[in-house]
């Protein structure tokens, strides 16, 4: 894999693919700035180096060229960001697009109108993707988010640059974050996989199990594993159709020498709200009627102790339902628990909609070592899956 300090970008125009799948609301303002931040770097890079940068991205998933979805809405965000003038062409392709990154200045930056105002993005279409390859005489890929799709501007244009294509920032830091985790990690490594259904995260803890030395399970997957152990799980969420399975998964990890952690008690609702009347039963023992939603204090100790004696640990998936603030302690708790190991010298990935979303709202995103820009992409990565952009690549 290349690295863009591998090239001189002097005199040259380089086309980035950037992730700018930013949300907006009603007044058509950017509300999260997040994924063009994490750009800058790059985009800097070049322009320092007296190169000229033409960004494409995506935006939403529009049908046709619907005006919501035009990058031309977030034009004046990235401007300010990136502290320079930031033009724009309403095309992505054809005559004009090629008529204004030629009038481009070294230092200058052009953006391009959505490239899914074209159906032959997602289709990866060879003869668009030819088209997209002349806006530019370097092509850099950063933009994770998009990494696992095989769409034109994030795989097939990388046909068009034999020698000169490279990672960008962004990209070379995800994947050596997850790297860091899949392969080079100090032990002991830890991975606390949360969410709803044990169904969507099967792949990933059968990758894991070949990784890391600890296993956390937490959210709403808890009830499915005791309940296979024989657990009364109440109305708690629950997969009766994968307790074989979780079975086999316990006894693969013993066989490996890996230890699987499970709450040991849970915080429990009388009803699926916020406002639900709470208590606090051992999680093998949960009567009908009531709804565990979260870690219990003794699970949150129990866990505390163990995340602070692990050098790696990746985090993806809540402890419970952390949207109701009454059920969001295990939340943040562990989250505050990984951000003391990370002060102690651990590293620490945060990856997944819901734990970074959760490392937002609760104040402690400067407080991790990285914190993934790409939710499905990262999931495939830890699946152990090649992505068809980086693979594009090498």
């Amino acid at each position: 894999m290349r690295a863009l300090n591998q090239f001189n970008f002097s005199n040259e125009c380089a086309i980035i693919r950037v992730d700018f799948n930013v949300p907006l609301n009603d007044k058509m303002e950017v509300t999260d700035t997040t994924r063009i931040e994490a750009a800058k770097p790059t985009i800097d890079h070049i322009l320092s180096e007296g190169g000229k940068c033409v960004l494409i991205s995506h935006l939403g998933r529009p049908k046709g060229q619907e005006p919501k979805y035009s990058l031309s809405n977030i034009i004046e965000t990235v401007s300010q960001i990136l502290g320079v003038t930031v033009y724009f062409s309403e095309s992505c392709v054809g005559p004009s697009a090629q008529a204004q990154v030629a009038a481009l200045q070294p230092g200058e930056v052009l953006m391009m109108e959505n490239l899914r105002y074209h159906s032959e993005e997602t289709e990866g279409d060879i003869n668009f993707s030819e088209e997209l390859s002349k806006l530019g005489t370097v092509y850099v890929n950063d933009a994770f988010g998009t990494a696992h799709r095989a769409h034109a501007s994030t795989t097939i244009i990388a046909k068009f640059f034999k020698d000169k294509k490279c990672f960008g920032r962004l990209l070379e830091k995800e994947v050596l974050s997850i790297e860091r985790v899949m392969k080079t990690g100090d032990s002991p490594i830890l991975a606390i996989i949360g969410g709803a259904k044990v169904s969507s995260k099967i792949t990933i803890i059968e990758s894991l199990l070949d990784k890391v030395d600890h296993l956390i399970i937490g959210g709403g997957m808890v009830y499915t594993f005791t309940k296979a152990m024989g657990g009364m799980v109440g109305n708690s969420i629950c997969e009766p159709d994968y307790c074989d399975y979780a079975l086999q998964l316990m006894n693969k990890a013993k066989q490996k020498n890996i230890k699987i952690h499970l709450p040991v008690d849970v915080v429990a609702g009388d009803s699926f709200s916020n406002d639900a009347k709470q208590k606090v039963f051992k999680v093998m023992h949960i009567p009908e009627g009531w709804e565990a939603m979260d870690a219990g204090p003794k699970s949150i100790e129990k866990f505390h102790n163990l995340i602070l004696n692990c050098k790696t640990i990746l985090w993806n998936g809540p402890m419970g339902v952390f949207e109701f603030s009454n059920f969001s302690k295990g939340t943040i708790a562990a989250g505050e628990s990984i951000a003391e190991a990370t002060n102690l010298g651990a590293f620490s990935l945060v990856g997944g909609g819901d734990s970074v979303a959760a490392v937002k709202q609760f104040g402690l995103e400067n407080k991790m070592s990285y914190i993934s820009t790409g939710g499905g992409a990262m999931l495939e990565s830890l699946e152990g899956k090649v992505l068809p952009g980086i693979e594009a690549l090498s």
